[in-house]
């Protein structure tokens, strides 16, 4: 960024430079896509050292600068994490291409043919917080869509961030595809994320990752179509025939593997007929977890702290969870519609019927049965990585990966019709 180069003119530069590269992204076919891919991975792994060293700067700043243990869980690398981006880079690769299927064919009465054909979406602005691998992860996923993509991560992995792009494009470079696909907006000014949200024209859709006011300030106001998130305030009702052993596995997983993930449970129902109660409670706050309840759940455990209002909105990212006792199904079901982000929400029983009950009628993106939330995640549902997870009705649901990339174009044949 020149010195004297201003934020708006900055995104324009830098999104005029992506477009660019658009043509040459639709003559690339699935395999050379693969290819650069896996060298991008490579190159990733090649970097490793420099790419750790950058995060272990980025960390030491956000420990002085108070960051919470649950953003600071997202920031850290170690060689685990790091290899883990590699791997999802490859995993990426690995996938078919969804770019010119056909999804659906039919022919009219006067003998046109109409086909609705998948395509890239152009150039999708990434906007996000703390985590690091999203970088590689968004990068991957919109190239492998035949998108260009605009980077424009937090201010906690400047350091991080421009290390794991700089690999990145370098990979890509190697296979002959041109660097500006992937552009990093090299400044933290957080005017340049206005610019990009007022960049309709040049940026096709936008991307928001992180905490709840990043996603609301997109949603207010960009310019440029949003898929966005909400925060992950998910729910896990214990059904009244849930099974004791799979009911306290599964909450311990999804409150406590890693509490700040967006997949995380941040609240805890629990069915007023359910027989082992106290042993769940006690596995959770003998776990590390604080418990705040309701009236109901303190009198399971003296342990239990009285719950607020507020905390049933809570997304905590952290080992805090919402604790209430209901009394069926029913009322499950109308505590997350009054206080869940219709992000992920589970329910565990032996019972088939109240599942599908729950799973039919739950309006979240993601709904489980016996099952921990945590698996929320675009690698475990075998997408290879996600850009996020989206909790809206349109465009894409839930993980998003390659498909939720893509849009599509109608194609029509004809043999000379015309309409008289």
């Amino acid at each position: 960024m020149a010195d004297s180069e201003r934020p708006a003119e900055l995104i324009a530069r830098l999104a005029q430079s992506a477009r660019a590269t658009l043509p040459l992204l639709a003559e690339i076919s699935a395999a050379h896509r693969s290819a650069a891919l896996r060298s991008a991975a490579a190159s990733v792994r090649a970097d490793a050292a420099c790419i750790l060293d950058a995060n272990a700067l980025d960390c030491a700043v956000g420990e002085r600068a108070g960051l919470t243990l649950a953003m600071l869980d997202r920031l850290c690398l170690d060689p685990t994490r790091l290899e883990g981006i590699a791997a999802a880079i490859e995993a990426v690769a690995a996938l078919p291409s969804p770019l010119g299927e056909t999804i659906s064919r039919g022919e009219r009465p006067n003998g046109l043919v109409l086909e609705r054909v998948r395509i890239p979406i152009g150039l999708v602005g990434i906007v996000y917080e703390s985590r690091p691998n999203v970088t590689a992860d968004a990068a991957a996923l919109c190239f492998a869509s035949g998108n260009a993509v605009l980077l424009r991560g937090g201010s906690e992995a400047a350091g991080t961030n421009r290390a794991i792009h700089a690999a990145f494009v370098q990979g890509l470079a190697a296979e002959g595809v041109p660097r500006a696909t992937v552009q990093f907006v090299p400044t933290q000014d957080r005017s340049a994320v206005g610019a990009m949200l007022g960049a309709a024209g040049l940026i096709d859709m936008i991307v928001p990752r992180g905490g709840k006011n990043l996603v609301a300030r997109v949603q207010a106001d960009a310019r440029v179509p949003v898929l966005a998130h909400l925060d992950g305030n998910n729910a896990t009702y214990v059904h009244a025939a849930a099974d004791p052993a799979k009911a306290t596995a599964i909450a311990l997983d999804a409150k406590m593997r890693r509490t700040g993930i967006c997949g995380a449970m941040e609240t805890l129902l629990v069915d007023a007929a359910y027989p082992d109660a106290p042993a769940l409670l006690a596995a959770l706050l003998d776990a590390g977890c604080e418990l705040r309840g309701d009236a109901r759940a303190q009198a399971i455990d003296p342990r239990v702290l009285a719950a607020s209002d507020e905390d049933w909105d809570t997304e905590y990212l952290d080992a805090v969870l919402s604790v209430a006792v209901v009394d069926g199904v029913g009322a499950a079901m109308a505590h997350i519609a009054a206080h869940g982000s219709h992000h992920t929400d589970a329910i565990v029983t032996e019972d088939d019927a109240i599942a599908a009950q729950f799973l039919a009628r739950v309006d979240s993106a993601i709904v489980m049965h016996n099952a921990s939330s945590q698996f929320a995640d675009g690698g475990e549902f075998g997408l290879g990585a996600e850009i996020g997870i989206a909790t809206g009705r349109l465009h894409a649901r839930g993980p998003v990966a390659l498909e939720g990339l893509t849009t599509y174009k109608w194609i029509v044949r004809g043999t000379g019709q015309t309409r008289g």
